[in-house]
């Protein structure tokens, strides 16, 4: 288009304002973006480009940035400590959710089986862009509800692969039997994780490597969007969406010493990219349409934000308190991004009547233009509906706390630091993020409080800058090193001892001004070499 650059530079500024104005207000600026997209598409009359096949594709790749930050999140050591969360409550929850959907809209509003059957796996989905972005800036997806909702969004964006396919086998005409198609789907399966793993992994290593031992920023960043975006290539490639590619490559890279130099460089991109994603969103939305049927995108929001709130919190109560549950459920009620490509490739197919198809997208824009509102005060929501407070829980009453020892984590080796402060006498509290770990403490007779010691708010309340020392234990170093970045941005006056296990692990920290960085494994063998220096030889 002859005017792109002025329509580019319009969205710029708009969304700069608008955000600017949004943010004194304490509004997401996901908002902004979305709103910026509305007052493009209707001031410049781009609405009939708002379906723009390259326009969705830049947008989408917002999602596949998002992704690959989360996948640096998750090594495949981690994805097998939360199977549960991912293939336990992930299945489930999309499962359940689907059949009651599917119940729903079959029988309440007598819609046909392929269309009810649409609708319920499309709105069995939730918007990881909008609440992964929300975890990761407030630092909550470290929380044991940031945690549950993590793994099941894992799960929603894997499942999007059988969806898709599901509905290709349903406008399939007969040229292609579902066993070929599964078959084929299963080779490109295997071939692409292989491909990436074994091969994509060495390649990955080898060039982050050298393009970071050129001391050339721009060079370790070209390799980064290189890898990023050969991997989604070779993922949609070969059938499946970019995003799972750029996920199995974050994946690949956790397990490197890299991610957090490439988590920190690539962010500019996720969070540009993302926005552009909303503005697209934005433009979808046809306010006359929307004003027309106002009321039945909003009674139908509600409906599907109760069942899946219903839905979710059930399900999670088996495993999970009252309030973890609770706050996971909210943070997964609306419906997601991936609902849009539901519904094109399904009205392209003839699958989905063309007028239900942009009604159901207004009911998908709808969910995430209200979904930041509430996102960022589920604390105080389900305060309101939980009156009941958890002992261990509670902070609030340590106003009096001086020259006293946090223990961050109440694994093995924190119940060891517990039993020999006991023995000194010194005075102390036991954080944790696990609720498993806090109730073992409490039991213990312990002065424990489940929190996640990564939040300012948690370390106002432990009076950290009055503490004598604050002693991390706990095992995961992405867990480890945001702690300890928090701890030294809120004060300087504290001793800070961490336990390492590893050499890389001591490297990883290397750059923060950490007091003390005990390496266990050196630490086992300075005591087992004076125990034989006072052993009495035998001759």
């Amino acid at each position: 288009m002859e005017y792109t650059l002025l329509y580019i530079i319009m969205a710029l500024g708009i969304s700069i304002v608008i955000n600017i104005f949004l943010r004194r207000l304490g509004i997401s600026q996901i908002i902004g973006y979305i709103f910026t997209g509305t007052i493009i598409a209707y001031a410049f009359d781009l609405r009939a480009v708002s379906n723009s096949h390259i326009l969705g594709l830049v947008g989408e790749f917002g999602i596949v940035f998002l992704m690959f930050t989360i996948g640096l999140e998750i090594s495949l050591a981690k994805m097998g400590t939360m199977k549960k969360e991912i293939f336990g409550n992930g299945l489930m929850q999309v499962s359940l959710t689907a059949a009651v959907v599917y119940i729903v809209s079959y029988h309440l509003y007598n819609l046909d089986v392929k269309s009810s059957l649409i609708i319920s796996l499309a709105f069995a989905l939730s918007s990881t862009a909008v609440v992964l972005s929300h975890l990761k800036s407030s630092k909550e997806i470290y929380t044991p509800y940031g945690q549950k909702a993590t793994g099941i969004l894992i799960f929603q964006d894997i499942a999007v692969i059988p969806i898709l396919i599901l509905m290709t086998v349903l406008t399939n005409e007969g040229n292609e039997s579902i066993y070929v198609i599964l078959q084929d789907t299963f080779l490109s399966a295997i071939f692409v994780f292989g491909l990436l793993f074994i091969a994509g992994k060495k390649l990955m290593t080898w060039l982050l490597h050298f393009s970071s031992s050129s001391k050339l920023d721009e060079l370790f960043m070209g390799s980064v969007l290189f890898i990023v975006v050969s991997a989604s290539l070779l993922a949609h490639y070969m059938g499946f969406s970019y995003s799972l590619g750029a996920f199995v490559a974050g994946m690949i890279i956790a397990e490197t010493k890299y991610h957090h130099k490439v988590e920190s460089d690539i962010a500019p991109f996720k969070d540009l990219l993302l926005g552009t994603f909303f503005v697209v969103v934005g433009m979808k939305i046809d306010i006359a349409l929307f004003i027309e049927n106002l009321g039945l995108v909003i009674g139908l929001f509600f409906i599907v934000l109760a069942l899946k709130t219903a839905i979710m919190y059930v399900l999670l109560r088996f495993t999970s308190s009252k309030t973890t549950a609770l706050k996971t459920a909210l943070a997964l009620s609306q419906v997601g991004e991936f609902s849009f490509v539901i519904f094109a490739v399904a009205s392209a197919g003839g699958l989905l009547d063309d007028s239900l198809a942009q009604f159901l997208v207004l009911v998908v824009i709808f969910s995430m233009v209200v979904t930041p509102f509430f996102i960022t005060r589920i604390n105080e929501i389900v305060e309101f509906f939980i009156k009941e407070k958890d002992t261990v829980t509670d902070i609030s009453f340590l106003t009096t706390k001086k020259n006293h020892v946090v223990v961050c984590g109440y694994s093995i080796i924190g119940k060891f630091v517990a039993m020999q402060l006991d023995e000194l006498d010194a005075p102390y509290v036991i954080i944790d993020n696990s609720h498993k770990h806090v109730e073992e403490a409490f039991l213990d007779g312990r002065e424990v409080y489940l929190g996640d010691m990564s939040k300012l708010a948690i370390l106002n309340a432990l009076h950290v800058e009055d503490a004598a020392a604050v002693i991390v234990t706990l095992d995961n170093l992405e867990k480890k090193r945001l702690i300890c970045e928090t701890v030294l941005q809120h004060t300087k006056n504290v001793n800070l001892i961490v336990k390492v296990v590893s050499l890389e692990e001591k490297e990883a920290l290397a750059d923060l001004d950490v007091t003390v960085i005990v390496d266990g494994k050196l630490e086992v063998a300075r005591v087992l070499v004076e125990r034989m220096l006072t052993c009495q030889l035998q001759y």
